[in-house]
């Protein structure tokens, strides 16, 4: 594998970019304008009704944000031209064919001068509406590699999938490419355009018994998870981006195509600037939680290897990868995370969590700093069902006892509670396979890309991605957790 210099090959080049509005989509973004403002144009999807409120997303949801400072006080007063002339917004969506593009002008345009397409565009919702989740995460991959086999210029298609396609898997997971119809428990007969007609059914049929919004969304949630664990997988995300991964290497016929898988994303290593996170993503609902002293346990393995990769370092795998593989038949897939080269374990987060909210405790509305201690730890579902019963459950079915006693006069409380308790079980039944996952992360390919950069030289400095070089001490003490609270805590 020979890699040139990443800053000649983006000289001049257009790429169109998926899921403009997202966490790694932005980085990427900014990290493309900052270093190499000669890119000829980069084109945005994102999802609007037309250029109006397409260009007020921009806005408020891209150009507005804290991780353009760097980049606006490089250019001054240059930075708005710089980004009307680099940028054109594409309003449309992913889940129609052609990508709902309504201007045809613009596709002519995209056709004719795109080099590279990026597929950031998801939803990585773990309850998510199994409908909603097709249509982005698997139908979504179709749509943009059919749109990218138009472009005649093409020279790579760039898809972003997740590490935890691979369920509840344990040992060592290998970079391996899923087939059609593939499934994690062995069970026949997965198809894929048989799980569209099944999600369009169920939703026609609550539609048709004029069930309320919120019964419907709760009837396709259940669909959701209950196709996916038909065929093995834990969740309506991973199930969804394992099939779009399908459709990917399927229909790729011969484009140069590059799957890259990272794993647990969190804030930014050192580009932009350190620290820059948004959204509470999987870990930090925990941070969050324990800082804001309303996390009272910990369900999960604390000697479990958690796989983390700064947000930086999985931008530049995917910058570095897409420059590999231009204009060279390639279906390579590239995990991107830490557990085999550098791993972390949940102990060191809960240690780091107590250790640096104890020094730097959060200030509450009150003006009152929040004293966080250790937490009870829950090493199985067992003890948390028994948890959740003394706890919970037996002064629920008290309240439930007095309710009826006192003429309802406790519904409204006894109702807010159950629904409390139902959510919080129905979240921890979602989230179980990844508080006791046991797999660890192949890397080889990803690790022979970073050494075939190196070796040529060119530029790693401005694209690292080596989670060896990282001290999780530090990390996460002086970088994650101060962003954390910085950009996360409301």
């Amino acid at each position: 594998m020979e890699i040139g210099s990443i800053l000649h090959f983006l000289e001049n080049k257009s790429i169109l970019v998926t899921g403009a509005t997202g966490f790694l989509a932005k980085i990427f973004i900014e990290k493309i304008l900052r270093v190499q403002p000669n890119v000829k144009k980069l084109y945005l999807l994102l999802r609007a009704a037309d250029a109006k409120s397409a260009a007020q997303r921009m806005r408020n949801e891209i150009i507005g944000k804290d991780l353009f400072k760097v980049l606006m006080e490089k250019c001054g007063t240059n930075f708005s031209s710089l980004i009307s002339e680099k940028t054109t917004l594409v309003p449309g969506d992913i889940t129609c064919e052609d990508l709902g593009l309504k201007d045809p002008n613009l596709v002519e345009e995209m056709c004719k001068e795109l080099d590279v397409v990026i597929n950031l565009a998801a939803t990585t919702n773990f309850d998510e509406r199994y409908d909603v989740s097709l249509g982005i995460n698997t139908m979504g991959a179709k749509h943009v590699l059919n749109f990218a086999k138009k472009c005649v210029k093409l020279k790579v298609f760039v898809h972003v999938s997740t590490a935890y396609v691979s369920g509840e898997r344990g040992g060592l997971i290998l970079e391996n490419s899923y087939s059609m119809g593939e499934t994690l428990n062995g069970v026949s007969g997965l198809d894929i355009d048989a799980e569209k007609q099944i999600a369009e059914d169920k939703l026609n049929q609550l539609q048709a018994q004029g069930a309320s919004p919120q019964a419907i969304t709760q009837a396709m949630k259940d669909l959701a998870i209950q196709r996916a664990n038909t065929y093995g997988w834990p969740n309506a995300y991973v199930f969804t981006k394992a099939m779009g991964e399908m459709l990917v290497g399927h229909l790729k016929g011969n484009v140069s195509t590059v799957i890259v898988r990272p794993t647990i994303i969190t804030s930014t290593y050192k580009e932009p600037f350190s620290g820059w996170a948004e959204g509470v993503r999987t870990i930090d609902s925990l941070a969050v939680g324990y800082g804001k002293g309303k996390l009272q346990c910990f369900l999960g393995d604390l000697k479990a290897v958690l796989d983390v990769i700064p947000a930086d370092m999985v931008v530049n795998a995917m910058i570095v990868a897409m420059v590999a593989h231009a204009n060279q038949p390639s279906d390579d897939i590239y995990q991107v995370g830490s557990s085999l080269s550098n791993p972390l374990r949940y102990g060191n987060l809960q240690d780091y969590g107590f250790r640096y909210f104890s020094a730097k405790p959060w200030i509450n509305k009150e003006g009152k700093p929040v004293k966080v201690g250790k937490i009870r730890l829950l090493e199985n579902m067992n003890s948390f069902h028994r948890y959740m019963a003394f706890r919970y459950l037996f002064p629920l079915k008290g309240l439930e006892l007095a309710n009826t006693a006192f003429c309802r006069s406790f519904q409204d409380v006894y109702s807010d509670m159950n629904r409390k308790i139902n959510y919080v079980m129905r979240l921890v039944e979602i989230y179980r396979p990844y508080l006791f996952f046991n797999g660890i992360f192949d890397d080889t390919n990803t690790e022979k890309l970073r050494m075939a950069a190196r070796e040529s030289g060119k530029g790693m400095d401005l694209f690292y991605f080596d989670t060896k070089s990282i001290d999780w001490d530090d990390y996460f003490m002086n970088i994650h957790l101060p962003g954390i609270v910085k950009y996360i805590f409301k």
